[in-house]
């Protein structure tokens, strides 16, 4: 193929990868002018003072090398004499620099190989970062997925676009078992660039938002409506506790996060593989607020701490970033028969509702508390409600 016809592929190409990819022709000129430069460095007498240039029209190489005019020649790589360079203009004086051409007669062997590289490369870069902008603006949302493979420290999940995602450890649901072909919802954690093998998505079937985002899409309320969702906290593939709350007096947030017979949660649930949702009504006292967060228990008195309230509403106005977190307590009054619902197997459910309200809290029977000396009691405390009402 001859010279001619090989740089006016090459511009072809690069008006074809602006046009389609968005790659400008500058920067592709830009790489290549470069990527010449060292080839021929490499290739010609070692030469260092060089600079190539490409005709935008013809597509056309040019080497020149850059010399300095002087009277008597002792360093040909960078020195050329008055009388040479008169040969190329007589406007020259001694001291004046002189782009000298030099381009090698097998030149453009070297070149076409070099743009095919260069724009190859600048190919495999683009396509790179379209995959990491599409996902970067994914972060903190759900996709559809297929499990593909598996090693010893991934999951390996192709998204839609064939792009693979990365499943770590912890992100993974513990009653899970993940098979190739498996189709899944995953949430989007975080995306990292790599030089060689490109961006590398990260994601997860544990992060409570991935439970929000679930919730936002089958419960059109949260984005349409007066429902709000508060605050998830989860035991992932076990369990999970949902605060939600309407600014609609007539509308109920938790029946409508629930749905028509149960639709809706249940939806969420098998797309969990069977993890336990409760959905929670929050309440801006805290005593109720508490209270429903541990259902199914029926609650009898809520009393609440003042020492601790009055220390953590002291670390909320300071400025110590590194003091440890301060929870408020409170004391939960439960029937006797409802002690061992109310604190849930291995301790979870009480778990769940401190996780969720705030508070550190402890859950007595009610015929403990009876027999409790009323001086060691502090009653439950109205005005402990707007200092201690806010949810983390």
């Amino acid at each position: 193929m001859s010279t001619k016809k090989q740089n006016k592929e090459l511009l072809q190409a690069m008006d074809v990868l602006e046009k389609e990819k968005g790659i400008k022709k500058d920067v592709i000129i830009d790489a290549l002018t470069q990527a010449l430069e060292t080839a021929y460095k490499s290739n010609y007498d070692k030469e260092t003072n060089v600079k190539v240039t490409i005709d935008k029209d013809t597509g056309a190489f040019h080497v020149y090398s850059k010399k300095t005019v002087v009277d008597e020649v002792t360093n040909p790589m960078e020195q050329i004499s008055l009388k040479d360079a008169y040969e190329i203009s007589h406007g020259y004086e001694l001291g004046d620099e002189v782009d000298k051409e030099v381009t090698p007669a097998n030149f453009g062997r070297i070149a076409a190989q070099t743009a095919k590289n260069v724009v190859m490369q600048k190919l495999r870069e683009e396509e790179r970062q379209v995959v990491f902008d599409r996902y970067d603006k994914l972060r903190d949302d759900i996709v559809d997925g297929v499990v593909s493979r598996e090693d010893n420290r991934y999951v390996y999940v192709e998204l839609e676009d064939g792009t693979e995602a990365a499943m770590n450890k912890h992100d993974r649901m513990p009653n899970e078992h993940y098979r190739v072909h498996d189709h899944l919802q995953v949430y989007i954690t975080r995306v990292e660039k790599e030089k060689t093998r490109g961006p590398q998505v990260f994601v997860s079937r544990t992060a409570p938002d991935l439970l929000r985002r679930l919730f936002e899409k089958e419960v059109p309320e949260f984005a349409d409506g007066p429902v709000e969702l508060k605050k998830i906290v989860r035991e992932p593939g076990d369990r999970a506790k949902v605060s939600v709350y309407s600014t609609d007096p007539n509308v109920d947030p938790v029946g409508t996060c629930v749905g028509p017979r149960g639709s809706r949660v249940q939806a969420i649930v098998n797309q969990l593989g069977g993890e336990n949702i409760d959905i929670v009504e929050y309440d801006e006292n805290p005593a109720n607020y508490i209270a429903n967060a541990l259902n199914p228990a029926d609650v009898l008195d809520v009393i609440f701490d003042k020492a601790t309230a009055d220390q953590a509403a002291a670390q909320a106005d300071s400025d110590d970033e590194n003091a440890p977190v301060v929870h408020p307590a409170c004391t939960v009054v439960v029937p006797d028969d409802q002690l061992s619902l109310a604190i849930g197997k291995a301790g979870q459910n009480a778990r769940l509702a401190a996780r969720l309200t705030g508070y550190k809290i402890d859950i007595k029977p009610a015929s403990e508390m009876e027999n409790q000396p009323e001086s060691d009691v502090e009653g439950d405390n109205d005005d402990s409600t707007d200092d201690n009402g806010d949810v983390e």
